[in-house]
């Protein structure tokens, strides 16, 4: 079995659930963002996974992909450029799936973290949806022969079981027809944490709103959450060593540093020795100047609803002229007669 040759190709997708945040414009978007040019580069708003867990209002769904898209766009992302488009509207990423549903073991699906701590003990009442979901995931990825995957540390492990899933479908049918796909895990600020427990990831579902910047927040809201952050009563340090232990003055330097395009080591040079008294309105003065004109064109676009529908509509048939004959070849391949 010779090495197939691969167009280099990004893709990378993020869940529609609402609630666009700092931790997913730092830890996704703006990396998204600066791939753009380098190959080619497909993002998708999966919103097939977001019925996994459980099955959200259809009008909620609706606005959420719309919200998803406009933070995307807002951010940067070209559509001209990217392509970007919702995973619903490619019907090949389910087609595919079946097949990877039927490739991957039940052993290794039982081992995924996501599940254990997505099911808990509630496991017999969780979704088929939910405990098969990284076969899916790995469809995304296949469909397109992507070849680098951007993902926090978190799915790590569902890239690792892509891979497992090509090898053994390449292996099964004696042919090298989808790639080992890399994760690309990079940044100062790939996993922001929550701005009232620093040992805990920035999230939409933590129930208090001062744990987090929505993407939607205004200019005083984000300069009010970064004053009231949790801090500790120690001045800043001068190199990054001098942050083991402290958790929410590591995030904040993390903010700043990813906010700012700059390395830890570089910041805390400028701003060792400070108090977050002094530091807390420069992060405030930074975040706002960064975020505040993604916010207002997030607005503007989600009073368009047609404008983004037609985005995604046109994302989403130059995705399927890439996935179709991808596919067709993989149904070839396992011997089905179309």
């Amino acid at each position: 079995m010779s090495e197939a040759a691969f167009t280099p190709r990004i893709f990378s997708g993020i869940q529609p659930s609402g609630g666009l945040t700092l931790g997913n414009y730092l830890g996704a978007i703006k990396r998204f963002v600066a791939e753009q040019g380098k190959m080619e580069t497909i993002y998708c708003i999966v919103d097939q996974h977001a019925i996994t867990a459980t099955l959200p209002e259809p009008g909620t769904l609706r606005r959420n992909t719309r919200e998803l898209a406009a933070g995307y766009i807002a951010s940067g992302i070209d559509p001209e450029q990217s392509i970007l488009f919702n995973q619903s509207q490619v019907a090949e990423h389910a087609q595919l799936g079946w097949i990877f549903n039927c490739v991957a073991r039940m052993g290794w699906m039982q081992r995924m973290t996501q599940w254990k701590d997505k099911a808990g003990k509630n496991s017999q009442n969780a979704s088929l949806g939910l405990f098969a979901y990284p076969a899916l995931m790995a469809a995304d990825i296949l469909l397109y022969h992507a070849t680098h995957v951007p993902v926090g540390e978190d799915q790590k492990q569902h890239v690792e079981l892509t891979r497992d899933i090509a090898a053994k479908f390449n292996h099964d049918y004696g042919v090298a027809f989808f790639p080992l796909a890399e994760p690309v895990i990079e940044g100062v600020a790939t996993r922001v944490m929550s701005l009232r427990d620093g040992s805990k990831k920035m999230s939409k579902s933590d129930p208090s709103d001062m744990s987090r910047i929505n993407m939607t927040d205004d200019a005083d809201a984000i300069a009010t959450k970064i004053r009231k952050a949790k801090t500790d009563p120690d001045a800043l340090p001068s190199e990054a060593a001098g942050l083991e232990g402290r958790s929410e003055a590591r995030n904040l330097v993390n903010i700043y540093a990813a906010l700012s395009d700059r390395d830890v080591d570089s910041v805390l040079r400028d701003v060792g020795g400070k108090a977050f008294s002094e530091f807390k309105p420069m992060l405030s003065d930074l975040a706002v100047e960064k975020l505040a004109p993604i916010s207002s064109e997030m607005a503007r676009l989600m009073q368009q609803p047609d404008e983004i529908d037609a985005i995604l509509s046109r994302g989403a048939d130059r995705a399927r002229a890439i996935a179709a004959p991808i596919l067709a070849r993989t149904y070839e391949i396992v011997g089905m007669v179309r």
